[in-house]
């Protein structure tokens, strides 16, 4: 993980236990995240650590353009920004169809993606009621921008570019937790631009 400058970090989400754990991994970098709103201002301890770490609320339903404004604004200021385009947790550990937020945010603040899995928490539950470890691997990608390439970004552009990252994270999980984006045609790279 890069030492300064602005970076968008897009991760798998399926348990609440991985975001601390994540945060932690990522210090000394100020890392914000982005959150349903109804998680980040609930009253229950889950709110608490979510307002503890900085975490931006996303209203649930049409795009939070405020929530991409603040998330852009701390981009711009050099931050990190931790988001997981799938926009929910999967609970067992399979991804989800992508959602075009974070491609949004990295067009408009150049800012580049650096794709950050983990595997293993869908049976913690059941391992902490019988006391049993744990095992959270976690897999960093390679960093990216996204490029138009000079053309008009529409909507059907911006689910491309998103599938495309989520074909990176895919490739850095176990087949079995590749979710659809296991059976799916595999698409080209056109959009993401490697770092050296």
């Amino acid at each position: 993980v890069p030492k300064r400058g602005p970076l968008i970090i897009v991760a798998n989400h399926v348990h609440i236990p991985e975001i601390p754990t994540l945060f932690v991994r990522l210090l000394p970098r100020q890392v914000y995240g982005m959150a349903l709103a109804e998680e980040v201002l609930s009253r229950n301890i889950v709110g608490s650590i979510l307002r503890l770490f900085g975490t931006i609320p996303v209203w649930r339903g049409e795009a939070d353009l405020n929530a991409l404004r603040t998330g852009i604004k701390k981009l711009l200021e050099g931050k990190v920004i931790l988001l997981d385009p799938e926009g929910t947790r999967s609970h067992n550990g399979c991804l989800q169809k992508g959602r075009p937020g974070a491609i949004l945010m990295a067009l408009h603040s150049g800012a580049p993606m650096l794709p950050v899995v983990h595997y293993g928490s869908e049976n913690y539950r059941e391992n902490l009621r019988h006391l049993r470890r744990t095992d959270l691997h976690y897999v960093v990608g390679r960093p990216f921008r996204v490029d138009a390439g000079g053309q008009r970004v529409t909507s059907l552009i911006r689910q491309q570019m998103i599938d495309e990252v989520m074909y990176q994270m895919a490739g850095l999980l176990p087949p079995k937790y590749r979710g659809i984006y296991a059976t799916m045609r595999p698409i080209s790279n056109k959009y993401l631009v490697f770092e050296a």
